[in-house]
């Protein structure tokens, strides 16, 4: 139980004790109480240390790493060493398809195949049409290439005026600091990149150039921090990036993009909290795929980020086969919701090279956004962008509400289709069909 301590810096205060103590399961606290742990500070320490393990990821640790503790699988560090990296060690796990097979056969190059253990656990080992087992799992249908698809379709490449750093909006850039995440998407926008080389996190030299740039340029007031997955660099590392980020006077908003909470949701320690609250104002934007990401475990991630005060948004891809029906969405957009995550943006899966089988058409997005609008609450129905290929940025889509003009009243189409009426008379909006459609953002 000392190793467990450890992890958490200092004791925390009664009230925040009994409130850790209100969330930990009977269970646990039998266990602590077993190890000689009575008071309620100590119980709350080490609850809060040790971090819920579900009933799944726990059978899964059983079947497939018998001679591992639940501390040990608990270790993010633990986690990353241990992914799965082959088709021996996935093989061993699942049962594995011919075009599985074949596909992780041919591959080479960038967006290698890596699993972490417990996303591993979440993964259909049967049904190679699950959607987690799709997004994880190589297919042959990676290799065709379809008109239209590029290697860096959102032409990151062209817009960095120094290494890791994109600078596309007036007032806002981008900044990869790794090149490194626990699991590999295998419709990842930056599949040329992750993977790539090693894996490893950008040069120090490089962040500091990269750093300096926005210095220097006023205008920038927004740094994204993205990779790879910046989560997954060390306390030490993150803090060195974002300690002269904040020490900039006219960055005012600084962001994380990261899927660590997501498919290794341990990460999000004590250590790594505490850190995190020294430099807010500070957002982040979770990748979320699907409901069967929500777990237990990651509700008590994203628990622990919320209450550090970091506000939490989703940024999901539509996929096609994967979460392109209006049930899946509205699950997941109410499983965020309940977790403290606003569903912030629906992307248009992006046309990198072998990506045709995971793209909808751009029409069904729609549909999926007017079934959205109405039939439940607007926090719940993301942003639909097109992140316009060439740079072009994210464009937002919306169900054509317009439908004309009579007179000074402009015409409209509510969620169930029915015309309404709004009186409208000094607006122009209406007299040419389809004003409505599309908004730049």
């Amino acid at each position: 139980m000392s190793k467990l301590l450890s992890l958490e810096e200092e004791p925390p205060s009664l009230a925040q004790a009994e409130q850790s103590l209100v969330r930990t399961p009977v269970a646990t606290l039998r266990d602590l109480n077993a190890n000689g742990l009575t008071s309620p500070v100590q119980l709350a320490r080490a609850a809060r240390a040790r971090f819920v393990v579900s009933s799944v990821s726990n059978e899964f640790r059983k079947r497939h790493f018998p001679g591992v503790k639940s501390a040990e699988w608990n270790d993010w560090r633990w986690q990353n060493r241990n992914r799965v990296r082959s088709l021996e060690q996935l093989e061993r796990m699942i049962h594995v398809t011919d075009e599985e097979r074949a596909a992780i056969t041919r591959h080479h190059g960038p967006l290698p195949i890596g699993v972490t253990p417990y996303y591993m656990s979440l993964i259909d080992p049967v049904d190679a049409q699950q959607g987690l087992r799709r997004t994880t799992i190589p297919t042959l249908s990676e290799f065709d290439r379809s008109v239209g698809e590029e290697e860096d379709p959102l032409g990151e490449d062209g817009h960095s005026p120094v290494p890791g750093l994109v600078h596309r909006y007036p007032d806002r850039v981008l900044l990869l600091v790794t090149n490194f995440c626990s699991v590999y998407c295998r419709y990842c926008t930056r599949a040329r990149l992750v993977g790539a080389s090693g894996e490893r996190a950008l040069r120090k030299g490089d962040i500091d150039r990269a750093i300096e740039y926005i210095a220097a340029t006023p205008a920038i007031r927004d740094c994204l921090i993205s990779g790879g997955d910046p989560l997954s660099l060390d306390e030490d590392r993150l803090e060195y990036v974002l300690s002269r980020l904040r020490a900039i006077p006219h960055l005012e908003f600084i962001r994380i993009g990261s899927k660590q909470p997501i498919v290794q949701p341990m990460r999000v320690t004590p250590t790594l909290t505490k850190m995190l609250r020294r430099y807010h104002p500070l957002w982040m934007s979770l990748h979320f795929t699907h409901p069967d990401e929500i777990t237990p475990e990651v509700a008590e991630a994203c628990g622990r980020l919320a209450d550090a005060g970091i506000p939490l948004g989703s940024q999901t891809v539509l996929l096609k086969g994967v979460n392109d029906d209006v049930a899946t969405l509205k699950k997941l957009f109410h499983a965020l919701l309940k977790i403290r995550v606003r569903p912030y943006y629906l992307y248009q899966c992006d046309p990198i090279s072998g990506s045709s089988h995971f793209r909808t058409s751009v029409d069904k997005g729609l549909e999926l956004i007017s079934q959205l609008r109405g039939y439940t609450t607007g926090y719940a129905v993301p942003n639909y962008v097109v992140d316009a290929p060439g740079g072009g940025g994210k464009i937002a889509m919306l169900p054509d509400a317009v439908i004309g003009r009579d007179g000074n009243d402009l015409l409209l189409r509510n969620f169930r289709g029915a015309e309404c009426r709004y009186p409208d008379p000094d607006g122009t909006l209406g007299k040419n069909a389809g004003d409505g459609r599309s908004n730049n953002e």
